[in-house]
């Protein structure tokens, strides 16, 4: 891949995404509405709602990683393939989403 490309999405376990989220730089995005992520989300996630993961990806840093997660893992792909086109470099898909996080027995923020 050339020097500067945009990287593909990767697809990681939720194993793999709480491992990571405790590194320093790493963004935690939960893509689902306010209201599922007030009953329950993944320790350490911010709230950015797939429907306006677009305009509000300027929040974001470009250049560090971002794990993006919803519910099931479908919302997350659609908002890793709008961040890959805003330019986001590294980014990884949570499969499973929070109900497999949930079933894991991870730690959950009310």
């Amino acid at each position: 891949m050339p020097c500067g490309a945009v990287s593909d999405i990767k697809q990681v376990s939720v194993q793999e995404a709480n491992e990571a989220v405790g590194r320093a730089g790493v963004q935690f995005v939960d893509v689902r509405t306010p209201d599922e992520f007030k009953s329950g989300h993944a320790a350490k996630a911010v709230n950015i709602p797939l429907d306006v993961i677009e305009k509000e990806s300027a929040a974001l840093d470009k250049e560090k990683p971002v794990y993006l997660i919803c519910r099931s893992g479908r919302r997350s792909q659609q908002a890793a393939e709008t961040l890959k086109n805003a330019g986001f470099k590294e980014i990884y898909n949570v499969t499973g989403g929070t109900q497999a996080w949930t079933a894991a027995n991870l730690p959950l923020e009310k």
